[in-house]
């Protein structure tokens, strides 16, 4: 569950991957998952808690909530179209 309560459909690891892999693997899956889907993307750079809430507004997706999740950083993206 996100830390709004929804069912996370899947998680993206990219503990280790600096910028700006971790969006880039974003972009590259959140078109294969279904609207309305909720993928938590986990990354430890610290430039990503600015650059995956950036590129949700970039490309219209929702940005739901960034948190800890077993000590690593993870952010949760729902897909809106």
């Amino acid at each position: 569950m996100s830390r709004s309560g929804e069912a996370v459909l899947e998680t993206l690891d990219c503990l280790g991957r600096r910028c700006p892999l971790p969006v880039i693997a974003l972009a590259r899956r959140l078109p294969q998952l279904p609207v309305g889907a909720v993928i938590r993307v986990l990354a430890d750079d610290p430039a990503a808690a600015v650059d995956i809430p950036a590129w949700c507004r970039m490309r219209g997706q929702e940005f739901v909530a960034a948190s800890t999740v077993a000590g690593s950083p993870a952010f949760d993206v729902r897909r809106t179209h």
